[in-house]
């Protein structure tokens, strides 16, 4: 006799990922569908609540619908607001004239460039800076200033500022100007264009 009257129990531990079921089958045969979609509303809920056990109770048989929920004290999560961190572009630079032309006992910007043939970026910004301290007589050069004679060459511009920073760290041909856009030659540098520009053709 008890047995009909038995109490029919659910539970679902979404942390676990258990969905248990008691009562007599009956019960359980004649609910299920009705069970099936309050089961996925609070394993929905669970998960977006981030809530550890749902208890879902049910009136004996003779109950429609258990409509009791137990309701789990939960702190919902203040929104993060996850903007992603985009990434901090480098600042847009744009290019300051300068005289890469030939001139009175100096060549060109292209026709120099061409001799020295540089293979790489860090190798151009070498090259670029040797040319504006040995035949423009500066002090020392502006990024814009690259970027001319990266337009005056007629080849893709990288970003300037990691060019330089990166040189100044790995290679020491550039060493940090008297203004956060500004670099200067250094002697390694000097020495790297004069004398070891164009690299030597390896033999295959």
């Amino acid at each position: 006799m008890s047995s009909g009257n038995s109490e029919a129990r659910f539970t679902i531990n979404v942390k676990e990922g258990i969905v248990e079921l008691e009562g007599k089958e009956s019960f359980v045969d004649k609910h299920l569908e009705k069970f099936e979609e309050i089961f996925k509303m609070a394993v929905k809920e669970a998960i977006t609540s981030k809530m550890g056990t749902v208890a879902l109770q049910a009136q004996p048989a003779q109950a429609a619908l258990p409509q009791q929920v137990e309701d789990v004290a939960m702190e919902q999560p203040a929104q993060k607001q996850a903007a992603k961190q985009a990434p901090r572009p480098s600042p847009t630079l744009p290019p300051i004239p300068v005289d890469l032309k030939a001139g009175e006992g100096k060549p060109g910007l292209r026709e120099f460039y061409a001799e020295k043939k540089p293979a790489n970026h860090y190798e151009k910004a070498a090259v670029f800076a040797y040319y504006l301290v040995k035949f423009n007589k500066q002090g020392e050069v502006k990024y814009g200033e690259v970027l001319s004679c990266y337009e005056e060459v007629d080849e893709k511009k990288p970003s300037v500022t990691d060019i330089v920073k990166n040189s100044i760290r790995y290679k020491g041909w550039l060493e940090q100007g008297s203004d956060k856009f500004a670099c200067k030659l250094t002697i390694s540098g000097e020495n790297f264009v004069k004398y070891d520009l164009p690299r030597k053709a390896e033999s295959a």
